[in-house]
């Protein structure tokens, strides 16, 4: 059963955070979020899976923060996406929420977490969303993934190497950084290679986010 829409101020400060983001996202795409921010606090309780314990900072930090790189994936309707080192399902799930006619892979390593995202999956009724508990480098899936997304999972280099053999011949990864990773893009292997930043700005948080894209050179 859905579970219910926390409280108004929590539905403000969604709408009002999608409006500043440019998105367009219905009702009920609107409801499902505040309804894994319902989840996340209720097992957060019990498993500690994020440092964040108020709903109304899990807006900004976990949906908003997840939703404002969106418009800069490079994917199409259809596309696979892969979140790695997803957690408690961050951007995996907010993305699957609002891109429903894409497929995003949650993965983690971490049962205690997959657990917790299975159980999401559930109760959200998100049929495009897949999790898997693997180490990403023993990870091998049917078919590789259009984009290859991550946050804070680690340095770009680590990142891609761990990666490399789960992307598409034509995909790219998009990494979600904080401050602009200068050294982490000088330090990049020969055969990967930066093709963009986006700067980020999301409502609520006052601090640097930026969308790193990478292609194989």
């Amino acid at each position: 059963m859905m579970i219910e829409a926390q409280t108004p101020k929590l539905a403000v400060s969604l709408s009002t955070g999608l409006q500043e983001l440019g998105l367009t996202l219905d009702e009920s795409q609107q409801s499902l979020l505040l309804a894994y921010v319902a989840l996340l606090e209720k097992w957060n309780k019990t498993y500690s899976l994020t440092a964040i314990r108020e709903p109304e900072r899990m807006v900004p930090h976990h949906l908003l923060d997840s939703l404002a790189p969106l418009a800069h994936f490079k994917a199409a309707a259809g596309a696979r996406i892969l979140d790695v080192g997803s957690g408690f399902g961050t951007p995996g799930i907010p993305l699957a929420i609002a891109r429903p006619d894409w497929q995003l892979f949650l993965l983690d390593s971490n049962h205690k977490k997959t657990t917790f995202l299975r159980q999401a999956v559930v109760d959200l009724k998100l049929t495009n969303v897949t999790v898997v508990t693997e180490r990403v480098e023993a990870f091998r899936p049917e078919a590789p993934f259009n984009v290859i997304t991550s946050r804070a999972f680690s340095d770009l280099a680590e990142f891609a190497k761990l990666t490399r053999h789960l992307l598409a011949a034509d995909g790219e990864w998009a990494a979600l950084k904080g401050v602009y990773p200068h050294e982490e893009i000088a330090l990049l292997p020969a055969d990967v290679k930066s093709v963009g930043v986006d700067t980020l700005s999301v409502p609520g948080i006052d601090a640097e986010r930026h969308l790193v894209h990478m292609v194989v050179a």
